[in-house]
């Protein structure tokens, strides 16, 4: 009993430092006290060291738990940290959540071997998987009861301020209690769990888990038999077809895991559980291989991105995984053991890959400046296709394949990108589009009726700023035809806004309704802006009228004229509409 009570202190006290520190380095960061990069080492370093120890002290004594952690937060802070130098601001970093994927990963995956490394060994399997396994559901069952801690504190708040008690709020109000009562209680949450480990253990999760796995099964097959009747136009038009393949192949290996538990006395020992978690195993090569090929097409066609290259990434151990599995069950005899060991060597992958994304060995941002930079010169890659947007987003590469694209602009005979980059400026804020919308945007742009012809450039600068839902409504009503067949939109491009650089740009689509829908679209500081479109007539043109306005914008270019208005120099210019 008093080894309880002990361990309970211990992981509140230590929970209560880490809210603590975490309150203490808010207020460091937000005051500006250290530098950005200084920030993320410290926030690395914190995060990273508390959470791993709080997921170590149980099974580990708290000295050997702390060396562990520490360990493993000076890795993550030195390696995310080096990354980071890949922008000249640490806010663009943070804006690709990749790296901190990978930092994640190095914070917890190492944690089990820490702790197997301290019993049997750093390979025993069985102590890797019931510490994996473990780690989860402490950490679920914990966050859990912080959340209903946090629900009472609330509600007995809201109780005694029914007659005129503040007493909870003015504590939880005071900056740092909110930090240091979520450490407490998780710390000491977390304390509980560890005694209970008999109770709330993984195999409850185990064992539900291994009812989906025949579901999954028949998913997949269903699927590889299905497509090559329905073909493979869905699959390779886009690069979310190649993650929802990759996160299939997540599920999967993780019920092939779950049915062979931790040795073979634990496995599941019905037959046709058995034979389920053989077929998913043999069945696993195959989404993952498609899902490659759907982003070596992706590739082929439009280069590297930081996307494409992390979903390249993911594909490549997705195909460790399938063909490990697949050659432990075709070798006969010994198949669960076999699996077993590929899920040690391939948990060891996964720790090199998010060790090497953040090294320059894996640099996304600058291989994939590279790659555009490269087709362009090569003439593969139209100026159409040329995402300056996407470039700006990409740190000191995209810095210097901007350098690279206006010297190539200086050259005679280059007056279109000239043009180009002058349409957007360096630093605007265009959103990088997901492959998905790539193809889209390309899909609209072949069908969009443009006036005037030559305004490609504003035109792709405006669109880039839609969201792909939108932009699949936007393709629907182009699609669609008006009554004399040609196609249901347009976009005029013309000088609107006389106070502001450039060009503004009015999207007419007709419905399938026969409704039209008007869209303006702008820019203001390099950010696209959305606007309202009015009639000075009181009413837009709709349906028959409407159809023979897109018609005629479509036949030629309108001519402009100044609106004959005034307004109030005041509350932002107050205007009456005739």
């Amino acid at each position: 009993m008093q080894t309880f009570v002990r361990q309970r202190v211990v992981m509140a006290l230590t929970g209560f430092v880490a809210g603590l520190c975490l309150y203490i380095l808010t207020e460091v960061l937000t005051r500006d006290i250290v530098g950005d990069r200084a920030g993320l080492a410290l926030a690395t370093l914190t995060g990273a060291f508390f959470a791993a120890l709080l997921a170590m002290i149980g099974p580990l004594a708290v000295r050997r738990a702390a060396m562990g952690a520490a360990g493993v937060a000076v890795v993550t802070a030195v390696l995310l940290v080096w990354a980071s130098f890949r922008f000249d601001e640490v806010a663009g970093f943070l804006n690709d959540p990749v790296p901190l994927l990978a930092a994640a990963v190095l914070c917890f995956v190492p944690l089990p071997f820490f702790v197997a490394a301290s019993g049997p060994g750093w390979r025993d399997y069985p102590e890797l998987f019931l510490q994996s396994w473990t780690l989860v559901v402490r950490y679920a069952a914990a966050w859990l009861f912080v959340g209903v801690v946090w629900g009472v504190i609330w509600l007995s708040d809201a109780l005694l301020s029914l007659v005129g008690l503040d007493l909870i709020a003015l504590v939880i109000d005071a900056d740092p209690m909110p930090w240091m009562i979520t450490g407490t209680v998780l710390g000491l949450a977390l304390a509980v769990v560890n005694e209970m480990a008999d109770i709330v253990s993984p195999y409850l999760v185990l064992r539900l888990l291994r009812l989906l796995l025949p579901v999954v099964l028949v998913v997949m097959v269903v699927f590889l038999v299905a497509l090559p009747v329905q073909g493979l136009s869905g699959l390779f038009g886009g690069i979310s077809a190649a993650f929802t393949l990759l996160v299939m192949c997540g599920a999967a290996a993780t019920l092939v895991t779950t049915a062979i538990d931790q040795s073979d006395a634990e496995a599941t020992q019905a037959v046709p559980m058995q034979r389920a978690a053989q077929g998913l195993a043999l069945v696993l090569p195959f989404p993952a291989g498609l899902a490659a090929f759907a982003i070596w097409l992706r590739v082929e066609q439009h280069g590297w991105t930081p996307d494409r290259l992390f979903a390249a990434t993911v594909s490549i151990l997705a195909l460790g995984y399938g063909i490990s599995y697949a050659v432990a069950v075709l070798r006969g005899r010994g198949w669960m053991a076999r699996v077993r060991q590929a899920n040690v060597t391939m948990a060891l992958a996964l720790i090199a890959a998010a060790v090497v994304w953040l090294t320059p060995v894996l640099d996304a941002q600058s291989i994939a400046a590279r790659s555009q930079i490269a087709r362009f010169e090569a003439g593969v890659m139209g100026l159409d296709d040329l995402d300056l947007a996407a470039l700006d987003q990409w740190g000191r590469a995209g810095t210097a394949a901007r350098a690279r694209l206006d010297a190539i602009a200086a050259s005679p005979g280059q007056e279109a990108l000239a043009k180009r980059l002058a349409a957007v400026p360096a630093g605007s804020t265009g959103p990088i589009m997901s492959d998905d919308a790539e193809a889209l945007l390309a899909d609209l742009r072949a069908v969009l009726p443009l006036q005037p012809l030559g305004a490609t450039a504003t035109r792709d600068v405006l669109l880039s700023a839609i969201p792909a839902e939108e932009m699949r409504n936007w393709l629907a009503a182009c699609r669609g035809s008006l009554p004399d067949g040609r196609p249901g939109c347009v976009m005029v491009v013309a000088d609107l806004w006389t106070d502001m650089p450039g060009e503004e740009a009015i999207m007419l689509l007709r419905e399938e309704a026969g409704f039209v829908r008007y869209e303006g679209l702008g820019m203001i500081d390099g950010v696209v802006q959305r606007r309202s479109v009015w009639s000075l007539s009181g009413a837009l043109p709709d349906l028959a009228d409407g159809a023979a306005l897109i018609g005629a914008l479509q036949t030629a270019p309108p001519t402009l004229s100044p609106a004959p208005l005034n307004r109030l120099g005041i509350g932002g210019g107050l205007v009456l509409m005739p």
